[in-house]
């Protein structure tokens, strides 16, 4: 059920979490996780889902690839200093959708399977401690630098879970693989793996372009090099390629490092004005479709400003007016070469 539905792994795992909920208070203690109060707003919900879904006793985490195949060579990209540079995670669809719309998928093959059920599904979408239950639940195993790692994927994939009060059997916990290997701490960046197993969000490149609100601090700047969003740049090659995902690894900008297009849902060009501000010093102000300034709605793909709709797009007017303005673009031979680098 759960590859008819787009998955390539599903475990099941318990709710015991006791080991894991140590280490992140010792986290929290020290301060690493920066701006993002939202760790520790929820109390003890996070690391026991039990409270956060009463009469939960088990967790389904399913492992979805999004490593394609045929993307352009992440070194290759990262040496090209006329590209910005995105994390393949935030190229296409926008992925909490697709999670969700599989899990749910699921959750209903299961419900017709065995009958009713209590449960719920969960995509980045609450407090959910969600790599150390899918490393319970024999998925992959935590690496020193902190994310879930599998032998057949390496970390080129998305997790959602679907909490349920079934007393399904659970699965084996995957056992960690790293071995004296330490290859990830000195190739991050900007030095935000300070030691194995332990992050400091504050210089990751992820929180610095998605988290933080102010301007990116001037001293890490350029560690970033051409990165936009997350700094995603090596992996398993021969992968599961993503389904109905994009393949495009770098987003042409212009010379002021601001995208030329906005293509949709889940594409970065429109987000990425926000952080070649953020790389200026701005505040990652954007004007949108709709003409008017507003902040960006990074976590769901899309623009949350007061002159733009779900699609980030505007209003029907604006759209049809965008598209005659990308046509009379594309009549000149600057805007067919434009119209080239940003084809996906």
């Amino acid at each position: 059920m759960a590859q008819a539905r787009g998955f390539e792994a599903l475990g099941v795992s318990d709710v015991e979490l006791a080991g894991d909920a140590a280490r992140l208070d010792r986290w929290l203690e020290t301060g690493m996780h920066g701006e993002m109060g939202y760790m520790s707003r929820h109390g003890t919900k996070r690391t026991r889902p039990g409270e956060l879904v009463p009469g939960t006793l088990r967790v389904l985490s399913a492992r979805m690839n999004y490593w394609p195949s045929q993307a352009r060579d992440a070194h290759e990209a990262l040496g090209d200093d006329q590209a910005g540079y995105v994390s393949r995670y935030a190229l296409g669809r926008d992925y909490h959708k697709l999670l969700r719309n599989s899990l749910q998928g699921l959750s209903d093959d299961i419900v017709a399977r065995v009958g009713p059920m209590g449960y719920r599904v969960f995509v980045d979408s609450g407090p959910v401690l969600e790599k150390a239950l899918a490393r319970n639940a024999g998925l992959g195993w935590i690496g020193k630098h902190t994310n879930l790692i599998a032998r057949d994927a390496g970390s080129y994939f998305f997790i959602g879970e679907i909490l349920t009060d079934l007393p399904l059997p659970v699965d084996e916990a995957a056992s960690a693989h790293c071995g004296t290997c330490s290859a990830c701490i000195p190739a991050c960046p900007t030095g935000a793996i300070t030691a194995p197993y332990r992050l400091d969000a504050r210089r990751c490149i992820s929180y610095l372009t998605i988290e933080l609100h102010g301007a990116i601090p001037v001293e890490l700047r350029r560690m970033l090099g051409n990165r936009r969003c997350d700094c995603r740049a090596s992996g398993l090659q021969g992968a599961a390629p993503a389904r109905q995902l994009a393949a495009q690894p770098v987003v042409r900008v212009d010379g002021r490092g601001i995208p030329g297009a906005h293509r949709g849902l889940g594409d970065p060009p429109h987000r990425l004005r926000a952080v070649a501000a953020k790389h200026r010093g701005g505040l990652g102000q954007c004007t949108g479709d709709g003409g008017k300034p507003h902040r960006p709605g990074w976590a769901r793909g899309r623009c949350l400003g007061a002159g733009s709709r779900a699609r980030g797009m505007g209003s029907r007017g604006a759209r049809a007016a965008r598209g005659q303005r990308l046509a009379s673009q594309r009549a000149t031979p600057a805007g067919r070469e434009r119209a080239q680098d940003l084809r996906p």
